[in-house]
């Protein structure tokens, strides 16, 4: 099995070649027959098996430094003698493994599954002349195989035979490319009708993920004769994953299998993501580790310059036994020393994990049940897929999306035309079969007739698109891009079938006019005019469209045997092979539709005479059959053959966008977010549907890097590159002024917005140039022009293309946070590739992706309000964690100091495992659900709220700082507070004095109502739910302390609580301690919120938004969210 790289281009670098025998027949002319090995045609995405899941899981789990520690502490507590039981560790410890291992055990069951239905559907194989049915995991290179209509292709395979009569047949790519438009591709010629008779071999280059190159040729041996030998190309290959149609069938010899299909070469292996915040608890861990470390360090040292004074290390009443005073002296040290380990443990809190988890699960659903993401359509909503990222979609800095499908409902709809300068709109009506309305100009002259009928001739023959072959019973549709869009069979209406959807809108809109267009029959085109008579061409070439050209014509004779050539292209492309008096009257039209984001094109004609057709003729089938540079030489025939015409009109078709597409754009950028939209599509399109989006503006100049730009007569294509690189890298970055932190657009007229433009092949050049030395200072210079854009457009890129700009920008300077949204099998390698990946519901992506949403308007609340609020709550949560396990800890560790260092716990272990567990874990949970310290409406309106929490604002080093010193600040105050109360012996009415499991509960009373009042202090939106945690834990608390000390318990050795909790609440003393160190820690807190003068913009609006006082119980302020239904 030939091992995969993530790296697209070291694919380009192999040059050897694989010879494959079609139908593994010998050829006549080898000596000896030795069949190659390939690999096997099965698909492998899932991660684990069940041999090694139990192992392979266990070792990712235990990778992380938190389970990795509690583990080490759980060991410790389970060999050495220490003051705390295993139990305390050892039960969070299993639960957040066990959860952990179920989830992702059952995410791989579901690719396991996808994996069999793909590997053990059954396909036909033609072996000795029989027809026999194979799993697809069991096709092998060689093998001829047989696919019907509407089948997708088992593997990639080379186009033999065809059940159409002119030997091509078509085939939509959707899932490998998001174009699900009809692509021809055509068999091999001279090859037998019988596949049986046929000896051939196939000589090709090695897998290579370029989804558009092949370059192979096929030797094809005929006894007693010289063996003919034909180029093959992308045209006669049939990838895997795309699907046959309008075909009855095929027969296709297997070139590539399993994981080397170009479609499998371009999938990226799913990988473990990790959030930024993970990362934070990590670093924050990291720091508490050393003060756990450096407190049990502190301890030991002590203890022993303690015990070498006289007569402390043995008192008269407490003598040492025989083992002990045999003991090592550095063991004994040792033992101590993980003892205080175990002992201050509690400073990282294992319960913040399962808090966490918690946390990210139960707040999954809130997207889930958001109404908002329903979608009535589909009867769908929204999708989570991985609920650890929820906070990461408040640090979005970069968003990919794809165009088609995603931007745009690929639903191409003719909007209005424009012939010889004068504009003419479709009066929308079925009963006039002449539409025309003509807005600006005369319509009666005769002149103008002769021309409104060539435009619409021009329209109905300048394309490739077939008309549908449909039975009597069968409604028509059109395919467009995979959707079939089912409409009422009028008369005039056809189903049509064509490489491009607007090709498709074309001869739609040249219906509505009257002409239409009735098919092709055997290199003969018909139509029928406006007075309903049948019109027939003679298609004698298709000069097809290609990107460098922009432009596609077609020659046809008359019945008359006049020669006509149509020529449709961009404004571009056309303008300078036409007279230059024709281009001024159009020039204005053409130019106001771009900005209003239609998609234009040109439409001009030639008569050609009998010497020039003779010339084109010869030129184009010797073009067509050479086996070298065959690109070059046609383009040059095509090049000759269209100059010199006349301009007749041009045509404006829309291309929706998704609802709200703009929109949804423009608050993305306004949040501080880039939008890189990427795409397989053509340039012309992705940028007017850029400018539809508002991520082009009229002012934005754009940079374009693209082949046609890197065409120049004095320069190598690489030259040119580095020239250009170098010009944009001085226009967008040396001369550009110094922008502002976080914002992304200027709208003031002072500074320039550019925009950049690249396409896929001119991407590879700037990855893999010819000298190795050269790449890193391109892709250098190339992401520092990007990261200056306001928006970048990337177009014809494969899909390995556009996980890799993501890897590339991922990686940059900064780590910054990136998203990818898309809905074709094509994004798949971006969604995973991205922090978070986001699939349009219903759609292929849904099933790698982390979220799926229906629509893409709706990613402005997933990630200004959702994605907001998440970050919000988790950054709260793990900073309150750390908090309240220092202001637990701090006490511990200097009650050390007043004990001899002796490990002697100050809290009673039943209050050392619970205050984790019961008494303080619910409220933080319930504030990391519920909290909206803005509300949803707010954060909606003002997009510039999103970059208030942007780079992991509220999880870095000074805000950690200032709760680790509030921790320190009230941990001295409980310890220290409750001291002073001590220093009179006597605190109850008969004299008596309390003992130091007093002085701990007392600690610890005022421990639990100060971080839970902190907490309440900080939460800005109260529910029922809210009230019910908070003052339910304290109640709580004070009922547990009463019960536990008041009941003699069997199980019990010691019972150490027995009416000390009862007995503390009767001194007046003690209330009075509890009740001023609780105001007392609190203070410094309340001064500052009421000192604190609101700030920014929008501080007045974020304070209006805040309920009335906490301690009104407002029930008719419940949180919206928990008004949805699921």
């Amino acid at each position: 099995l030939m091992t995969r790289s993530p790296n697209w281009f070291s694919y380009e670098k192999r040059v050897d070649s694989r010879t494959i025998y079609v139908g593994h027949r010998p050829c006549p002319d080898t000596e000896a027959f030795i069949p190659s090995k390939f690999c096997d045609n099965r698909i492998v995405s899932s991660k684990y098996t069940v041999w090694n899941f139990l192992p392979k899981n266990l070792f990712e789990q235990f990778r992380r430094i938190a389970n990795f520690y509690f583990l080490i502490i759980f060991l410790v507590q389970v060999i050495v003698d220490t003051p705390t039981s295993p139990v305390t560790s050892g039960l969070p410890l299993f639960f957040v493994i066990t959860v952990t291992a179920i989830k992702q055990g059952y995410e791989d069951c579901l690719r396991h599954k996808a994996d069999n239905e793909v590997n053990k559907y059954l396909v036909t194989v033609l072996e000795d002349g029989r027809s026999v049915k194979k799993e697809s995991e069991k096709i092998k290179v060689g093998d001829v195989v047989e696919v019907v209509e509407d089948e997708t292709f088992p593997c990639d395979l080379i186009l033999l035979q065809s059940s159409r009569e002119d030997g091509t047949c078509f085939v939509t790519t959707a899932s490998l490319d998001g174009e699900s438009n009809h692509k021809t591709h055509y068999t091999v010629p001279d090859t037998e009708k019988d596949l049986q008779a046929l000896t051939a071999t196939i000589e090709c280059e090695q897998p290579q993920p370029d989804l558009y190159k092949f370059v192979g040729r096929m030797h094809i041996y005929k006894p007693e004769q010289e063996p003919a030998v034909r180029s093959l190309g992308p045209e006669n290959l049939l990838l895997k994953g795309a699907t046959l149609k309008n075909t009855k069938k095929i027969y296709g010899v297997a070139v590539y299998t399993g994981m080397e299909t170009k479609m499998a070469l371009n999938y990226q292996g799913k990988s473990q993501k990790r959030s930024a915040v993970e990362k934070s608890i990590n670093a924050f861990l990291l720091v508490y580790l050393c003060i756990l470390i450096s407190k049990a360090v502190v301890c030991t040292t002590l203890k022993y310059v303690w015990q070498s004074k006289e007569g402390q290390d043995e008192p008269w009443y407490n003598q040492k036994t025989q083992k002990e005073k045999d003991t090592n002296m550095y063991l004994k040290m040792f033992t101590d020393f993980l003892s205080f380990m175990v002992l201050f443990n509690f400073i990282i809190p294992v319960s913040m994990y399962v808090t966490v988890e918690m946390q990210k699960f139960l707040g999954s659903f809130f997207i889930t049940w958001d109404k908002d993401f329903f979608d009535p359509e589909i009867q769908e909503g929204a999708l989570v897929n991985t609920s650890d990222l929820n906070e990461e979609l408040g640090q979005v800095e970069y968003v990919f999306t794809d165009k088609t499908g995603t931007l745009t409902q690929n639903n191409m709809e003719f909007i209005e035309c424009c012939i010889d300068g004068f504009q003419y709109k479709h009066r929308d009506t079925w009963s006039e079969v002449d539409g025309f309305t003509v807005t600006d100009g005369p319509v009666n002259k005769l002149q103008q007739k002769e021309k409104e009928e060539l435009f619409l001739r021009a329209l109905c023959l300048c394309h490739t698109v077939q008309v549908k072959e449909a039975g009597s019973e069968e409604v028509l549709t059109d395919q467009v891009d995979g959707i079939d869009e089912m409409r009422p069979q009028l008369e005039e209406e056809r189903g049509f079938i064509a490489s491009s959807p607007d090709e498709i809108a074309l001869v739609k809109g040249a219906m509505k006019y009257g002409f239409t267009f009735l098919g092709l029959e055997s290199k003969s085109m018909k139509i029928k005019n406006r007075e309903n008579n049948i019109e027939e061409y003679k298609l004698l070439h298709v000069l097809n469209f290609d990107p460098v050209r922009r432009r596609m014509s077609v020659i046809v004779q008359t019945k008359s045997g006049e020669t006509l050539l149509f020529c449709k292209g961009a404004d571009s492309s056309i303008f300078p092979r036409v007279k230059p008096e024709e281009v001024d009257r159009i020039r204005m039209h053409v130019e106001r539709n771009a900005t209003e984001g239609y998609r234009t094109l040109c439409v001009a004609f030639k008569q050609l005479s009998a010497e020039e057709y003779a010339v084109a003729d010869t030129g184009l089938r010797e073009a067509r059959l050479a086996l070298q540079d065959r690109e070059e030489k046609l383009i040059a025939v095509y090049n000759q053959v269209e100059t010199g015409m006349s301009l007749i009109g041009a045509t404006a078709v829309e291309d929706r966008l998704q609802e709200e597409a703009a929109e949804t754009m423009e608050a993305l950028q306004g949040a501080g977010m880039k939008v890189w939209v990427l795409t397989g599509d053509k340039m012309e399109t992705a940028k007017s549907t850029c400018y539809a989006c508002r991520l082009f503006q009229r002012g934005t100049e754009l940079l374009e890097l693209t082949l046609r730009t890197l065409e120049d007569e004095r320069l190598k294509r690489e030259e040119k590159l580095r020239e250009l690189l170098q010009e944009y890298h001085r226009k967008a970055v040396q001369d550009a002024p110094p922008v502002k932190a976080g914002v992304t657009r200027s709208w003031s007229t002072a500074n320039q917005d550019y925009g950049f433009i690249i396409d896929g092949a001119t991407l590879s050049i700037v990855m893999n140039p010819q000298h190795e030395v050269d790449a890193s200072q391109y892709k250098s210079l190339f992401l520092q022009i990007c990261q200056n854009c306001t928006a970048v457009l990337c177009c014809r890129m494969a899909p390995l293309q556009k996980a890799q700009i993501v890897k590339m920008v991922k990686t940059s300077k900064g780590s910054p946070i990136t998203l990818s949204i898309g809905d074709g099998a094509n994004d798949v390698s971006m969604i995973l590739e991205a922090h978070v990946g986001i699939g349009k519901e219903g759609r292929q992506a849904v099933r790698n992706s982390d979220y799926a949403i229906p629509k893409l308007k709706h990613l402005k609340k997933l990630l200004l309000a959702h994605g907001h609020l998440y970050y919000v709550r988790i950054a709260h949560l793990v900073q309150y964690f750390f908090y309240k396990n220092l202001c637990f800890i701090l006490p511990q560790f200097l009650y050390q100091f007043f004990c001899g260092y002796s490990q002697q716990p100050l809290y009673d272990a039943a209050y050392l495992t619970m205050y984790n567990i019961c008494f303080t874990s619910m409220p933080i949970l319930a504030y990391s659900l519920l909290e909206q310290h803005i509300s949803i409406e707010i954060l909606l309106d003002n997009a510039t709220l999103y970059r208030e929490i942007a780079n992991n604002a509220m999880l870095r080093w000074r805000p950690f700082l200032y709760w680790t010193l509030l921790g320190i600040f009230q941990g001295l105050l409980f310890f220290f507070g409750v001291r002073f109360l001590f220093s009179n012996p006597a605190l109850q009415d008969n004299g008596q004095v309390f003992g130091n499991w007093s002085y701990g509960t007392i600690v610890f009373t005022v421990l639990v109502f100060t971080v839970t009042l902190k907490l309440a202090l900080d939460t800005r939106h109260w529910t029922w739910i809210n009230h019910f945690v908070i003052w339910g834990s304290l109640a709580f608390y004070v009922f547990f302390s009463f019960f536990w000390g008041g009941i003699i318990w069997p199980f019990l050795k010691q019972q150490r609580l027995y009416f000390v909790f009862a007995n503390m609440l009767s001194s007046v003393s003690a209330w009075l301690v509890i009740i001023i160190l609780i105001i007392l820690s609190l203070l410094p807190e309340i001064l500052l919120v009421v000192l604190r003068k609101p700030r920014g913009p929008h501080s007045r609006q974020v304070y209006l938004s805040l309920p009335f006082p906490f301690w009104i119980l407002p029930f008719y302020h419940i949180h919206p969210i928990l008004c949805y239904s699921p």
